[in-house]
């Protein structure tokens, strides 16, 4: 990891003994017609899967784990990204691996600095499927990191431990809604209601919602009529390893090619 080690979980772990990269993954803005940003996905460095390398993170590394993923994804956005002020950064983080969340913001902050990255340009995405020690310090996360000018994401909306609760004890910028929830859901009136009432709700309260897991056209239709627009899967484009992948599944026309590296 580079950078001064500012929080205490890092100082006191040990040290990887592994290394790993990222792939990565658009998400698109179909109101707007564009690339409205990309999600770094861990992988080993030979393409393997992120299930591989994160089972090899253990209670001693996790911090120093947490830390440099973060790092890792932006040193190499610097590097993919186009040259524009919009395209977007999607981080995977580990609430339950922020020790003190100034301290451990701290490596980031000089990452992005070094990549030339502003701030509201990453989006920290914690998972509702790891369940949280306390919620209260998941707030004091998410109000330090917009503090700082960060986007949050919620992933996994409707999946994990607590669902609608975590809306009612903070506010995310944005929520990923479950893939389980979306597929089929051209063909099941269930799931296109709940998924109706999960965008009503966040529209509500003036959150984005991105519809991830797409993977047919009937899915992306039914989405669309439902007021998503903001989408990710396999419907679009596989995760490329250090690499920005080109988009499939725009309506004729095409997209912005110059978000597009």
């Amino acid at each position: 990891m580079t950078g001064r080690i500012g929080c205490q979980g890092c100082r006191d772990g040990a040290d990887l003994d592994f290394t790993f990269t990222m792939a990565f993954q658009p998400i698109l803005d179909f109101a707007a017609h564009r690339v409205w940003g990309y999600e770094a996905l861990v992988r080993g460095t030979g393409g393997e899967s992120a299930a591989s390398i994160l089972g090899r993170v253990t209670p001693e590394t996790v911090y120093r784990f947490d830390q440099a993923a973060r790092v890792k994804a932006i040193e190499l956005a610097g590097r993919l990204f186009p040259a524009d002020d919009a395209t977007r950064l999607s981080i995977n983080f580990m609430p339950n691996a922020v020790y003190e969340p100034a301290a451990c913001i701290r490596s980031s902050l000089e990452a992005a600095r070094r990549a030339g990255f502003a701030h509201d340009r990453i989006m920290f995405e914690f998972t509702e499927n790891e369940k949280f020690r306390d919620t209260a310090h998941v707030s004091r996360i998410v109000s330090e990191y917009r503090r700082q000018g960060f986007l949050t994401a919620l992933d996994d909306f409707g999946a994990g431990f607590a669902g609608l609760s975590l809306l009612a004890n903070f506010q995310p910028d944005l929520i990923k809604i479950d893939m389980d929830l979306l597929r089929g859901i051209d063909t099941d009136r269930r799931r296109q209601v709940i998924v109706a009432g999960i965008i009503g709700i966040a529209g509500s309260l003036g959150i984005a919602v991105i519809a991830e897991g797409v993977e047919t056209a009937s899915e992306l239709e039914t989405l669309r009529g439902l007021g998503a627009t903001l989408f990710q899967g396999y419907h679009f484009a596989k995760p490329h390893l250090e690499a920005l992948p080109p988009v499939a599944g725009f309506p004729a026309g095409g997209y912005d090619h110059a978000l597009v590296a």
